[in-house]
């Protein structure tokens, strides 16, 4: 039975076989064609894509070295082309969600948002005023961010895999203003996945069976994870209520495009 998403309706086989170990969630399908916004981001192709929950007071590091340092003592083999998205989030708060060919899988920590008002009018042309968003009070390191990995069955085209990423950017984007005010955080990562050996998709657009199915596992993986995080606590719902964070209130030049020959 097929629903206005154009997925199945009733409960779809995981996208990915989940282990969590040491703080480690391995989210594997083999032969995954990947693409991460994360710390080695870019295309790659591997059985795997990990989440890894680093302790209060991290700080710099060879992050690649500790990725596969923490995967080697969870007992989990992870290449240097496979992507990891870190956070400071317990690996117990983590959530999936799916809807018939995808998966989503979330963490979720708000404690440094990312505050972008919108409104009034256009900026007077003399450059900009405000914060770009700097916020002095934050060092790198801290326990917040969204982190989202999804994943399909279908083999996405070149240009359909990488819109994933902006189609789930989009939905986790909506789904913390209305939870929590902001649109992200100050180091929200998405990973996108499909399967080269499945139906083959040339769009991944809000319309389409992929999109929106995704929107939708994007949606309520961040809002699980959400109320896991913040089970016996209120999130933050400001900046100004939270540990860290930035308003990106400075204004733009803008002007009419306008071709001259």
């Amino acid at each position: 039975m097929t629903g206005s998403d154009g997925g199945d309706d009733t409960d779809s086989t995981p996208v990915f076989e989940a282990t969590v170990r040491e703080e480690v969630c391995r989210l594997r399908r083999p032969g995954t064609r990947w693409l991460s916004t994360g710390h080695a981001g870019g295309e790659s192709s591997g059985d795997a894509a990990f989440l890894l929950s680093v302790p209060e007071g991290w700080g710099d590091v060879d992050i690649p070295a500790y990725v596969r340092e923490r995967c080697d003592a969870a007992g989990f083999a992870a290449g240097a082309s496979q992507p990891a998205l870190l956070t400071g989030v317990s690996m117990r708060h983590a959530r999936r969600a799916r809807l018939g060919p995808v998966e989503a899988v979330a963490t979720a920590g708000v404690s440094n948002p990312a505050a972008l008002p919108v409104g009034g009018g256009e900026a007077d042309g003399d450059g900009p005023e405000g914060t770009a968003g700097t916020d002095t009070r934050s060092d790198r390191h801290h326990t917040g961010t969204v982190n989202v990995v999804v994943g399909t069955t279908r083999s996405l085209a070149s240009g359909a895999l990488p819109n994933l990423v902006a189609v789930a950017a989009e939905a986790k984007a909506a789904t913390l203003l209305a939870r929590v005010g902001v649109p992200g955080t100050t180091s929200d990562a998405v990973v996108v996945g499909c399967d080269p050996e499945g139906e083959a998709a040339a769009f991944s657009g809000s319309a389409t069976p992929v999109g929106s199915a995704a929107r939708i596992c994007v949606r309520d993986a961040v809002s699980a994870a959400l109320d896991a995080r913040y089970a016996d606590e209120s999130p933050p719902t400001s900046v100004d209520a939270a540990e860290y964070g930035v308003v990106s209130d400075a204004r733009a030049r803008v002007e009419q495009v306008e071709g001259r020959e």
